[in-house]
């Protein structure tokens, strides 16, 4: 736990096609972290849409961001865009080196395409969770998975979660509780459909299917950072 007396400064990083979820859930709760200032950054100080159409205006510039004590990168359909965006990569590589990195959903991809994720355990969004090896990531299966420094939440909703184990590491557990109160964060979802686990067979294979279009993209980008990269990925069998 960072003293109290600390003050810290957290920034998320917006881009155009994020899933809004993985910036406003946690948003919910890091903005309620005692004694810090947050704020969202983008590329430009232009507002931006999700990959659903809401419109989002970022604080500030990328460029006009001080070193941050926390990074959040959310993912989301936009992010293929930022992964060979040297500016956002050379960013994110200047702010890792000093803050805490919060990834939810496949913002862990555009940080394994800053080359920050070798060597680390991380998870993602299911759809994708196979790509971390091409970024010489250790997958781990799990909703949130916590790397030294590093948090990583799986998909969309779990944004929240790793936001709460966020807030416990800087201000405490008691801390971390009473905003999930304010939040009455108590989830009771209707349907027990929420992992691949879970999910009805016909229902995962319809999403999977969905998605397959962008998950064939996303394979195709990891592949040539992963060269880029001078990373060797396993096979399967490996």
């Amino acid at each position: 736990m960072i003293p109290p007396d600390q003050h810290l400064q957290i920034g998320s990083l917006l881009f155009e096609g994020l899933d809004q979820i993985d910036l406003t859930g946690p948003f919910e709760v890091l903005s309620r972290i005692p004694n810090t200032t947050y704020r969202i950054y983008g590329k430009t100080a232009d507002p931006v849409r999700d990959h659903r159409g809401l419109r989002i205006t970022p604080d500030a510039a990328i460029a006009d961001a001080p070193q941050l004590d926390v990074l959040h990168v959310p993912g989301g359909f936009g992010q293929e865009a930022l992964m060979e965006d040297t500016v956002v990569l050379d960013w994110l590589r200047a702010q890792a080196g000093h803050a805490r990195v919060f990834s939810v959903c496949t913002g862990a991809l555009i940080c394994g395409a800053a080359g920050l994720l070798m060597g680390r355990r991380a998870t993602t969004h299911w759809a994708s969770f196979h790509l971390l090896r091409y970024f010489g990531a250790t997958p781990v299966n799990e909703r949130v998975v916590i790397d030294g420094d590093w948090i990583f939440a799986a998909g969309v909703t779990s944004g929240i979660d790793g936001a709460l184990r966020l807030a416990a590491e800087l201000r405490g557990d008691d801390v971390a509780k009473g905003i999930q109160l304010y939040m009455e964060y108590a989830p009771e979802p209707p349907f027990n459909s929420g992992t691949p686990e879970t999910a009805p067979a016909a229902v995962l294979q319809q999403a999977r299917k969905a998605v397959a279009g962008m998950t064939a993209q996303r394979e195709a980008t990891a592949q040539r950072i992963a060269t880029k990269l001078g990373i060797i990925v396993p096979t399967a069998a490996e």
